[in-house]
């Protein structure tokens, strides 16, 4: 009985998609930063698991581009591309990170805690899953 317990958690826990659905901001060639809350959205589960960021310099400004990618698909566009990030005019730089809504603005940089134990949002569901195994062979 117990082990179906264990079992029907753990099912619930991965097909609701918690621990592999990211957030990304996504717009297309907008003239400002487009983060701002109306522009979020959510990845795709099991696909879609990095934020991709395009910054294109053009004649009348500079462009963004934002949205989800796999994890492939962005690493070889922003590989490619590395050649063309010079900040100068025609430049296109392109990013790819893979915490929630990563590819907005900068965040200002914060002093890390020195002795302070942290779990950023992908480290909780694997401390989530093994906390709840360890629990579950506690109780056989």
């Amino acid at each position: 009985m117990r082990l179906f317990a264990v079992s029907t958690l753990l099912l619930s826990f991965f097909s609701s998609g918690l621990a592999l659905q990211i957030q990304c901001y996504q717009c297309e060639e907008m003239t400002h930063d487009c983060s701002t809350p109306e522009f979020i959205v959510n990845c795709t589960v099991n696909m879609q698991n990095m934020c991709q960021k395009e910054v294109l310099v053009k004649e009348n400004g500079i462009l963004y581009r934002k949205s989800c990618a796999s994890s492939g698909a962005c690493l070889i566009a922003s590989s490619g591309y590395q050649q063309f990030c010079t900040g100068k005019l025609n430049s296109v730089c392109i990013t790819c990170c893979n915490t929630p809504l990563c590819n907005g603005p900068r965040q200002k940089r914060r002093p890390q805690p020195s002795s302070a134990i942290t779990l950023n949002t992908l480290q909780l569901p694997v401390f989530s899953l093994h906390t709840l195994l360890l629990l579950s062979s506690s109780l056989c």
